[in-house]
């Protein structure tokens, strides 16, 4: 796919991957909807880049608020090209002690949000004459699973199958559907989910360049599904 004059929506843009996905789909070319529940995130990425960013302050786990925006947005505007599914929510603990309201967070955001811009955009994205392409950010622990993570395992084990079934249905749609688990990721993500960061993560802007170059390949093929990890490096080998 070229990707220059396309049109794209990224959910949780305001920071971490979200931020470094708009910013090179932006030096691509492509005009960027970028989706965040915190205006100061989006105020400070908008500086950064240019006019072809455009804010948009919504909680993607909010049903009504998503049609709304929808509607009014490519109600007389030409469709979006792209979806990157990245917002995500995590929280890690005994599940005997996670909060009710973290689950309800984790399965509002990870799931339902996931669901609800997909199933109002692929509409859209039918009536495009050229190929359009959905990327869901699931995790490695869609894969396989580690202790304290059962409700986050979960939503992310459910992004993989989301994606595989939905890779079936829209592929005569000419719609492509990829789904990219990464590895633990550089970002405030680890800070606010309880697990300690160390010096072997995926930077934001390498992954960022993986899903670009999903989107740039050619129409006739699909990757449909992405494990993505780190090498150890020479300071994570010395602890």
């Amino acid at each position: 796919m070229e990707l220059k004059n396309k049109i794209a929506v990224v959910t949780g843009a305001g920071k971490g991957l979200g931020r470094a996905i708009s910013t090179s789909l932006v030096k691509k070319g492509a005009l960027v909807y970028g989706l965040a529940r915190h205006p100061e995130d989006l105020a400070s990425l908008q500086n950064i880049v240019s006019s072809s960013f455009i804010p948009v302050l919504l909680d993607v786990s909010n049903r009504e608020l998503v049609m709304e925006w929808t509607t009014d947005t490519f109600l007389e505007v030409r469709s979006p090209d792209i979806l990157i599914n990245n917002a995500g929510a995590g929280y890690f603990s005994k599940i005997d002690e996670l909060p009710w309201e973290k689950w309800d967070e984790m399965i509002g955001t990870n799931l339902n949000g996931l669901f609800y811009m997909t199933a109002t955009l692929v509409p859209l994205m039918k009536k495009q004459k050229g190929t359009c392409h959905i990327i869901n950010i699931g995790s490695i622990l869609g894969k396989t699973s580690r202790q304290e993570a059962t409700a986050y395992c979960m939503t992310k084990y459910g992004i993989q199958g989301f994606s595989e079934a939905l890779f079936k249905e829209l592929r005569p749609h000419n719609i492509r559907v990829s789904c990219i688990n990464p590895g633990s990721i550089a970002t405030r993500f680890f800070e606010d989910s309880g697990i300690h960061p160390h010096d072997n993560m995926i930077l934001p802007q390498d992954l960022a360049d993986i899903v670009v170059h999903v989107l740039e390949t050619p129409n006739t093929l699909l990757i449909d599904e992405l494990t993505v990890r780190t090498m150890f490096n020479k300071r994570s080998t010395q602890k």
